[in-house]
């Protein structure tokens, strides 16, 4: 897998992308695909060689390591980390559509035509609904992987002996070993503390954007309320203007 080009294509979500999302993006490259990529993969690389079970029964220890691995952890997280970064892309996508549309604009109204946007980049309309949902299709997969994770194997750890039982072609109860448990236990922590520190950062951003969307709607309101109070004092100040010059006028006709 070519992981760089994924980041190349990535980072270009930056431009339009909050803090936390920056930092999202750090987290995922530097502890979860640098690691991935450097030690992990290693690691996992004997898994299945090495599942060493106390019979010579043809079969059983294929039938135990499906049984207890469904799916190998090291394919777990590269599903993960493809499915996560995923939508992201949709931003970059809608940019890329605004642009095209701002390019049709001009070519068909000449190049002094007004804008539709007058940033494609900025995160307002149609833009915001997008980046926000990408936000809550990450922290699901996120959750997602993690629930699997743990049910798949009952918990994030690791055991040195599993047991399978009543499993054909196996022989009554048979004890198997995983290779090297210990190490494989340290990462698969590590990768679950990551994945829970990128699932924070998009909590966190989802709330910033709809705390910030929340207080510039209640600033614009402020403002339109202010405008209409100001035009209604305007406007009673000049009936009453309007009405004494009338009394007074009447009044120095009387007198007359």
């Amino acid at each position: 897998m070519d992981w760089k080009t994924l980041q190349a294509l990535l980072s270009g979500v930056n431009k339009y992308s909050t803090a936390f999302s920056r930092i999202w993006l750090s987290v995922v490259f530097v502890f979860r695909v640098l690691v991935y990529v450097v030690a992990a993969e290693r690691v996992w690389g004997d898994e299945q060689k090495d599942f060493d079970c106390n019979t010579r029964q043809p079969g059983c220890t294929n039938v135990c390591y499906d049984h207890f691995f469904p799916i190998s952890h090291i394919r777990l997280w590269a599903l993960q980390l493809i499915f996560v970064t995923c939508p992201s892309l949709l931003v970059i996508m809608h940019v890329a559509y605004r642009e095209d549309r701002e390019k049709k604009n001009r070519e068909k109204n000449g190049e002094n035509c007004p804008k539709l946007y007058s940033n494609t980049g900025k995160k307002h309309g149609g833009l915001w609904w997008t980046y926000l949902l990408s936000l809550f299709f990450k922290l699901v997969i996120e959750i997602l992987f993690l629930y699997l994770l743990h049910k798949m194997w009952d918990s994030f750890d690791l055991p040195r002996l599993v047991k399978c039982t009543s499993v054909d072609p196996c022989p009554n109860t048979v004890d198997c070993y995983i290779a090297r448990p210990t190490e494989k236990r340290v990462f698969t922590y590590f990768m679950v503390g990551a994945s829970s520190i990128c699932i924070i950062l998009t909590v966190c951003e989802i709330f910033y954007l709809i705390f910030k969307r929340v207080m510039r709607t209640a600033q614009r309101w402020k403002k339109s309320t202010k405008r209409s109070v100001s035009y209604n004092k305007t406007s009673t100040c000049r009936c009453h203007l309007k009405q004494e010059e009338k009394e007074n006028k009447s009044q120095n006709r009387s007198d007359a």
